[in-house]
Order: structure tokens, then C-alpha cells, then sequence
């Protein structure tokens, strides 16, 4: 009788460590940082906003937390200001410290879209980290979207 409850007490212990060391294991597998960021959008030859209306002029993006690996997406609106239709494209600089562009990619689905005067199209900003970003922790950069004629 005695050997019995030894027996399920011990498959017991046994089965709280096991499950324990699983989960110490992959606690030491997955590792995340977070990375913050504070960009600015500039403009020309458009206007971008973050309502659809284009009443709220968009010049800067809170990413806040972004982990090695992930990408953090946003929508804008991009608004042909002038008299003819322009081609769109963008570009990233001012990069806060420097090497965060090697770790850090902005693209978007709006590059070489061209955009008739005065309308505007809805356009998705996407910022990707990659999956090792070195000692990086905060950055900052400028993104500007350009429409040229």
C-alpha cells in the first residue's frame, strides 16, 4: 500500500519537473527586445494624411515596440495637391543612429503609383526588422513621399 502511493507521488514529482524544465527550456529558446521607433513623414508635391478624408495631416508615426523578426504596418493617405498627376515613390534618411538602416526596412504599396491632380489613394507603410537587430533599441528616421511630375 505504501509502495503504491510512493509510486503515484513519485510519477507525480517526476511529471512537475518534466513539465517545469519544458518550460524553463523554451523560455531560454525565445528570446525577444523590443525596439522603438519615432519617425517623421515629410512630403512633396502631396499631401499625406491618416484620415481618409485628408483632413489630419500625418508627419509622424509611433511605432511603438517592435521585436526582432516583425513588421508594424500603417495606412496613409496620399493626396495629389498640384495640377498634374505625379508618379509617386519614397525614401528613408536621417537615420538615428545609422546602422538602424541595416536592420530596419520601410517599403510601402504606393511606389511608382502614379496619382492624378487632386485625387488621393489609400497607401500601407510597412516597417520590418529584421530578425537579428544587434544592440539596437531606439532609432529614428525620416520618410519622404515624393510626387514627381
Amino acid at each position: 500500500m505504501i509502495t503504491k502511493k510512493f509510486s503515484k507521488l513519485a510519477i507525480i514529482v517526476i511529471s512537475i519537473a518534466v513539465v517545469l524544465t519544458t518550460l524553463v527550456t523554451l523560455a531560454a529558446l525565445s528570446a525577444s527586445r523590443n525596439v522603438t521607433l519615432d519617425g517623421t513623414i515629410t512630403s512633396v508635391n502631396v499631401g499625406v494624411y491618416s484620415d481618409a478624408a485628408c483632413t489630419q495631416t500625418c508627419t509622424t508615426i509611433n511605432v511603438g515596440s517592435l521585436n526582432p523578426g516583425s513588421a508594424f504596418t500603417q495606412t496613409v493617405y496620399i493626396k495629389n495637391t498640384g495640377t498634374v498627376p505625379v508618379t509617386l515613390s519614397m525614401n528613408t534618411s536621417n537615420w538615428n543612429p545609422a546602422e538602424a538602416s541595416s536592420y530596419l526596412t520601410l517599403s510601402w504599396n504606393r511606389q511608382n503609383y502614379v496619382l492624378n491632380a487632386g485625387l488621393s489613394v489609400q497607401a500601407t507603410l510597412t516597417l520590418t526588422a529584421a530578425t537579428n537587430t544587434g544592440s539596437l533599441t531606439t532609432f529614428s528616421f525620416t520618410a519622404t513621399i515624393t510626387g514627381t511630375q
